[in-house]
């Protein structure tokens, strides 16, 4: 009797054992059984206090002056060797070498990888992950590093606090098309299933960049996918870069999260995790709210076509007023001369006519 009680007794903790997969082994998405909000179950950093995305309040942030420009080092300087760009089932990455870096921060970080986040619906549907006052961009590029001055690779950086840098670029859609995301877009049809991948040419990765790093938001989180170690020193830059919509549908529509043998084919999309609590934690910004505004090329177009409207109508009125001076000047100096006139006609008469004769008494 003691022996079948141990039997059922371990029978019941390897049911216990198995009936939750080993978080490694566990095949996550965003959406479904295995989505979001399951996520805290199998990767237990996931619930956290201290995740990412967040979403910025503008009017909360704390402006430190200690915050300086971020320097990439050797993005552009790429070389021959050829990147490799991989479909992992939940994005498009690409592998980055690690003589590439980051400076600016308070260690030496290098480069890892490089991945996207996108939505579905097209422009103005969503797509990035971080929100800035509650508004979200179409799309999101994330530059991942690793404190390469403290610990000798990403494996072991990715689980301590100050082992991760992640540059968040928020990307917006506009009538123009940005070459240099064509430098990653126009291989995507070659990654189209799960688990491809393929070289492609190297090219300038600061191009991918915003053109002002010096203005951005500094806070503590952590990987926006599992296993959401809270690992990561975040900077999101407060300018946006612009695709072109085209450039947004590709991304939207060539890739599967599927693999090529699998019968159900789905596509790639809204792999973004929606904005969490910010849990008392302190979104900084290298500038202040009067040097942070920044307007838009509708704004600044107003503004410009409001100052020349200004300038012509400040024209139209100098002109009108000195051509009423020029129309009165001569009114005024022919009345003078007539003036002039009246008085001499006057002064000439009197002078012809003759003195009245004296009379004398008798």
């Amino acid at each position: 009797m003691d022996s079948l009680g141990l039997f059922i007794l371990l029978m019941l903790l390897c049911s216990q054992w198995t009936a939750v997969p080993a978080a490694e082994e566990t095949t996550w998405t965003y959406t479904g059984l295995m989505g979001q909000s399951e996520w805290p179950q199998y990767f237990p950093d996931c619930g956290g206090t201290s995740q990412s995305p967040v979403d910025v309040a503008t009017t909360q942030t704390k402006y430190d002056p200690s915050l300086i420009p971020l320097t990439p080092l050797g993005y552009s300087q790429h070389g021959n060797r050829p990147f490799t760009l991989y479909n992992n089932g939940h994005t498009a990455m690409i592998e980055l070498p690690e003589w590439m870096g980051l400076g600016g921060l308070p260690w030496l970080f290098s480069a890892v990888q490089m991945h996207l986040h996108w939505g579905s619906g097209g422009p103005s549907h969503g797509g990035g992950e971080h929100t800035i006052n509650g508004l979200s961009a179409d799309a999101e590029l994330h530059v991942v590093h690793y404190n390469s001055e403290l610990y000798p690779n990403m494996s072991a950086a990715m689980t301590q606090r100050d082992g991760l840098a992640v540059l968040g670029i928020l990307i917006v859609t506009g009538e123009e098309t940005n070459p240099a995301f064509n430098n990653i877009l126009n291989y995507l049809s070659r990654i189209r299933h799960a688990d491809q991948k393929v070289l492609i040419p190297a090219f300038d990765v600061q191009s991918l960049l915003p053109k002002d790093l010096g203005r951005y938001y500094r806070y503590n989180g952590s990987l926006t996918t599992p296993p959401c170690y809270q690992s990561v020193i975040w900077t999101l830059f407060h300018e946006r870069v612009q695709i072109s919509k085209a450039q947004l549908l590709k991304m939207e529509t060539i890739l599967y999260s599927s693999k090529a043998e699998d019968r159900d084919q789905m596509l790639l999309q809204d792999n973004y995790r929606v904005t969490q609590p910010l849990n008392h934690r302190v979104v900084f910004a290298s500038f202040s709210a009067e040097s942070g505004k920044e307007l838009s090329s509708g704004e600044v177009t107003a503004i410009v076509i409001g100052v020349m409207c200004g300038c012509v109508g400040l024209a139209v009125i100098i002109r009108f007023i000195v051509k009423t001076i020029r129309m009165k000047e001569p009114e005024k100096v022919k009345e003078q001369k007539q003036d002039m006139a009246l008085n001499s006609t006057s002064a000439a008469e009197r002078e012809k006519s003759p003195l009245p004769s004296l009379q004398t008494e008798p």
